[in-house]
C-alpha cells in the first residue's frame, strides 16, 4: 500500500473529492450493482437459505487492496481507485447493515458486522497510502524504486498465502463446496468488472477510470467477508460455506489478471500497429512511392 501510494498526486486526489463524478459513479456501482447481482445469482440458482445469506455478504463487502493493485495492473487511474476504496471502506460502516437489512430479511446479521475489522481495514489503507504520498511528494526521486520493489514484494506474498490457504483445506474444499457455489463465485467477479466498465463508460468516463471502475466493483474485500460470517454463524450452522470467500477472492485475482493480460495484449498489438502506420506515412516511404510511382509512367512512357 506504501508503494500505491506513491503513484498517487495530493492535486489530482483534490480534483476526485471537488469534482466526484468518478467517485460517484464508482459507489453506485460498488454498493448497487454487487449486491443485486449477489441476490440474482442466488436467487438464480436456487440457494438454500444460509448459501444464500452467504454469498450477499460477499457481495455487500466494500472494495479490498486487490483492486488497487490489479488497478496499477491494468494502468487505471490510481487516485481514484485509493480515493474509491478509502470511500467504499468508510461507507461501509453504514451500507453493509443496511444492504443486509435489505437483501438478508429473517436473518438478524446487523448487530454482526465487523465494526472493527472495518476500521482496521481503513486504517491499514490510509496510514501506509499516506506515507506513500508524502515519499512521492517529497522523495519523488525515490517512488519509482518503492513501486517496484513493494508490488514484487506483495505479489509474492499474497501468491504465498493463496497457496498456504488452499493447502490447509486440502482438496476437501472441492467436494464440501456445491457446484452452484463454485459457479456463483467465478460469475460474481466477473459481472461486476463488466457491469462496471459499462456503467462508467455510460457516463464518459475516461478509459483509464472506466476500467478503475471495473476494478473497484468486481474486486471485493473477501477477508471481511470471512470475518462476517465467522461472527454470525455457528460453525456447525456454516459449515464448509465459510470457505466460500476464499474461492470467491481466488476467482476475482484469476479473472482479473486475464483482463488485465488482454489489456496488455492489446496494448502491444495497437502498438505495432501505430508503429507501422507511421512507418508508411514516414517521408522516406513517401519519396520511395513517388519513385516507383516516376519509374512507371517512364517505363511507361517508353
Amino acid at each position: 500500500m506504501i508503494s500505491l501510494g506513491c503513484t498517487m498526486e495530493v492535486s489530482k486526489i483534490k480534483a476526485h473529492i471537488v469534482k466526484p463524478k468518478g467517485l460517484a459513479i464508482a459507489v453506485v456501482s460498488q454498493y448497487g450493482i454487487m449486491p443485486l447481482t449477489a441476490f440474482c445469482l442466488a436467487k438464480a440458482f436456487q440457494l438454500p437459505e444460509i448459501a444464500a445469506v452467504v454469498v450477499l455478504i460477499c457481495g455487500c463487502c466494500p472494495g479490498g487492496m486487490l483492486s488497487n493493485v490489479m488497478s496499477l495492473a491494468i494502468k487505471g487511474d490510481m487516485n481514484l481507485s485509493l480515493v474509491m476504496t478509502t470511500c467504499s471502506t468508510v461507507l461501509a460502516m453504514g451500507m453493509m447493515p443496511l444492504l443486509l437489512l435489505l437483501y438478508c430479511q429473517g436473518f438478524d446479521l446487523q448487530q454482526a458486522v465487523p465494526y472493527r475489522d472495518i476500521a482496521l481495514s481503513l486504517l491499514s489503507i490510509l496510514l501506509p497510502c499516506g506515507i506513500g504520498i508524502l515519499l512521492n511528494h517529497y522523495r519523488p526521486q525515490y517512488t519509482n524504486i518503492i513501486i517496484k520493489v513493494g508490488l514484487s514484494v506483495s505479489t509474492v506474498c499474497f501468491t504465498v498465502a493463496l497457496v498456504l490457504n488452499i493447502l490447509e483445506a486440502g482438496d476437501s474444499i472441492f467436494i464440501l463446496v456445491s457446484s452452484s457455489m463454485l459457479a456463483i463465485a467465478f460469475m460474481m467477479p466477473m459481472i461486476g468488472y463488466t457491469l462496471g466498465y459499462i456503467l462508467s463508460s455510460l457516463f464518459r468516463l475516461t478509459k483509464a477510470q472506466c476500467r478503475t471502475v471495473s476494478m473497484e466493483t468486481g474486486c471485493q474485500n473477501g477477508p471481511l467477508a470471512m470475518t462476517l460470517i465467522k461472527v454470525a454463524f455457528p460453525a456447525e450452522v456454516v459449515g464448509p460455506l465459510f470457505l466460500f470467500p476464499l474461492f470467491y477472492v481466488v476467482s476475482q485475482l484469476v479473472e482479473a489478471v486475464l483482463l488485465v493480460l488482454l489489456f496488455r495484449g492489446h496494448q502491444c498489438w495497437q502498438h505495432r500497429k501505430n508503429k507501422g502506420d507511421y512507418k508508411a506515412a514516414s517521408p522516406e516511404a513517401e519519396d520511395a512511392k513517388e519513385t516507383e510511382l516516376s519509374d512507371a509512367l517512364n517505363s511507361v512512357t517508353v
